[in-house]
């Protein structure tokens, strides 16, 4: 089993005002405390690359290993670009000598991208949900006025909602897994059941960790 290194409260806090990326998660060995103090710099110069890419969006996760030099990306992109993307920025890190780039590309689907739409607008215009959202709004306001012929013609895979997002939604072929960090259980609870009120939803997977919450690891 290993544990994730999360970003201090007070930082995904922060990331909220700013309109931040979301975190990119590390998955390290057992009993290592889940925080930014003693990461490597290896490390922390791989988080501040996949944090900077502009095509990571709140359709999308990743999360990496690193061991003995070699790199493992894994996690899902809503989009091809956002995997060539990932797996190029942290090519030449000192300390990588190699990367194996595992993440998934989601098969595109309207039926998908009426799920994504349909599970954001349920979440993030939950009064208790608002503050993971920089834009504390709906689909609708998340995209913004100059995204509507982008929305139209391609969903909202090709019209992600803007700024940052603590609460990520991945759809597959109708199945949904929410992950990130919320700051309490009931906040969690919450996002996983308006997400299974959503319409076409097959399954979901609240995979959602807790702030400090020494329970949620793999």
């Amino acid at each position: 089993m290993s544990r994730r290194i999360l970003p201090s409260l007070a930082t995904a806090v922060l990331a909220l005002t700013i309109a931040s990326p979301a975190a990119v998660l590390q998955n390290v060995a057992p009993g290592q405390a889940a925080s930014q103090e003693g990461v490597s710099p290896v490390v922390r110069q791989v988080q501040k690359k996949l944090q900077g890419l502009t095509t990571f969006t709140v359709w999308d996760w990743i999360t990496f290993d690193l061991k003995n030099g070699v790199l493992t990306l894994n996690g899902y992109a809503s989009t091809p670009t956002l995997k060539q993307d990932a797996g190029r920025v942290v090519k030449g890190i000192q300390g990588v000598s190699s990367v194996d780039n595992q993440i998934k590309v989601l098969p595109y689907s309207p039926m998908d991208d009426r799920i994504r739409a349909e599970v954001y607008n349920r979440i993030y215009t939950q009064p208790s949900l608002r503050k993971y959202n920089a834009n504390q709004g709906s689909l609708g306001r998340a995209i913004g006025p100059g995204n509507g012929i982008a929305l139209a013609a391609g969903g909202v895979t090709n019209a992600p909602p803007l700024g940052y997002h603590a609460i990520h939604i991945i759809v597959n072929n109708g199945n949904v897994t929410l992950y990130g960090v919320v700051l309490n259980k009931s906040d969690s609870q919450i996002a996983g059941m308006q997400t299974n009120t959503a319409p076409g939803a097959f399954k979901v997977t609240n995979d959602l960790i807790v702030q400090n919450s020494e329970s949620q690891s793999k």
